[in-house]
């Protein structure tokens, strides 16, 4: 495959800031980063948990849109606003990817642009032979 494809969530912040959901290049997608709101709607304020299940569905339907779905993922970074919550978010993720196992990175940031999410998720995913 030649060239780059652009996925569009159509977040508002995509048009505001220029950015794309995810691209691929070559066998390559990166989905940035991906929270709980669909359209105007944040789903699971307040709760980790559900913010955490939703962002990561989210990116996966990002990478659905290029043909690709969970067994594709080698590497997931989790953001999370707080400590307390990692117990939860490593729940959702291990519903998601545990039998995928991707690499994966959690850190504990000060905050987003939206106060009232918890979870911020990334994703890389490789077009190729499955293992």
């Amino acid at each position: 495959m030649s060239g780059v494809r652009r996925v569009q969530s159509g977040s508002p912040w995509e048009e505001a800031f220029g950015f794309a959901r995810a691209v691929e290049a070559g066998d390559r997608v990166v989905v940035g980063g991906t929270t709980s709101f669909k359209g105007e709607i944040l789903y699971g304020e307040g709760d980790p948990y559900e913010q955490a299940r939703v962002a990561m569905g989210n990116a996966l339907e990002a990478i659905g849109e290029l043909g690709l779905g969970p067994e594709c993922v080698i590497r997931t970074r989790i953001l999370l606003t707080h400590a307390r919550d990692v117990d939860e978010v490593g729940r959702a993720h291990k519903e998601i990817f545990g039998s995928v196992r991707p690499v994966t990175t959690m850190a504990v940031v000060s905050g987003f642009v939206d106060p009232r999410i918890l979870v911020e998720v990334e994703l890389e995913a490789f077009r190729g032979a499955p293992a």
